[in-house]
């Protein structure tokens, strides 16, 4: 009796998907983060071309520096982060983190500044399993920005996940596990550039969070000169003046 033909065995489940739904339950409950397990990327490698070329990391937020204002707020998150700038290191380096460079000349692009971070943060002595990344123009995100994406994703088992407010997904504010390194740098090495195209190649948890102004993006002179007068005003209410 002849053998019956053997069924060939189920296809690996391919890396490009839609984005996955986080687990419910998104908002963080006080359960910190592992030790050393992320690390926190601050970009301010930009071009500033919305502030007419401008250093916008440098530019002060709260009579702080934008860049050094989000390197604070991440590290009370994750403990270990890194800035990723492209011009004045050594104005960046005095903030008293470390600095990566793009590896390629000009400005190319958050992704750029991502790689070198995960170039840099593998040769180190205890090499992050995660990255968390912010943009330095959106320094109020969530205090719970880290914890709320590290849940997300291993608990879908996704390769990436970012913030959601106010119906709008903030690509920049994302967590990835640092083995993406390889692909990454094919997808630039390629002409790769959109960071929104680089996320769709993988299946992505999304997480909600309540406050869409926590993600508001200070990327002008005139939203910098907004805040600035909201609190001018809220400090002469409170003080009665």
């Amino acid at each position: 009796m002849p053998t019956p033909p053997t069924s060939p065995p189920p296809a690996a489940p391919s890396p490009l998907a839609s984005p996955v739904p986080a687990p419910t339950g998104t908002l963080a409950e006080d359960v910190p983060l592992p030790p050393g397990v992320v690390a926190g990327l601050v970009l301010a490698g930009g071009e500033g071309r919305r502030m007419g070329g401008l250093d916008k990391g440098l530019l002060l937020h709260h009579g702080i520096p934008l860049a050094l204002h989000a390197a604070r707020r991440l590290e009370e998150q994750v403990g270990r982060v890194v800035i990723s700038a492209n011009r004045h290191l050594e104005d960046y380096r005095r903030f008293g983190y470390p600095v990566v460079q793009d590896a390629q000349p000009g400005f190319n692009g958050p992704l750029a500044g991502i790689l070198a971070a995960l170039d840099t943060l593998a040769t180190s002595d205890a090499p992050p399993q995660f990255l968390v990344v912010v943009p330095c123009d959106t320094p109020n995100f969530p205090a719970d920005l880290a914890v709320c994406l590290h849940r997300a994703l291993t608990g879908s088992g996704a390769a990436l996940a970012l913030a959601e407010a106010g119906g709008r997904q903030h690509y920049a504010c994302a967590l990835l596990r640092t083995n993406l390194a390889a692909d990454l740098a094919a997808y630039l090495a390629g002409g790769g550039r959109s960071i929104r195209g680089w996320h769709e190649r993988f299946a992505t948890a999304v997480v909600p969070f309540p406050d869409p102004d926590a993600f508001a993006n200070l990327n002008t002179a005139e939203a910098l000169e907004r805040v600035a007068e909201a609190t001018k005003a809220q400090e002469t209410r409170a003080t009665g003046e």
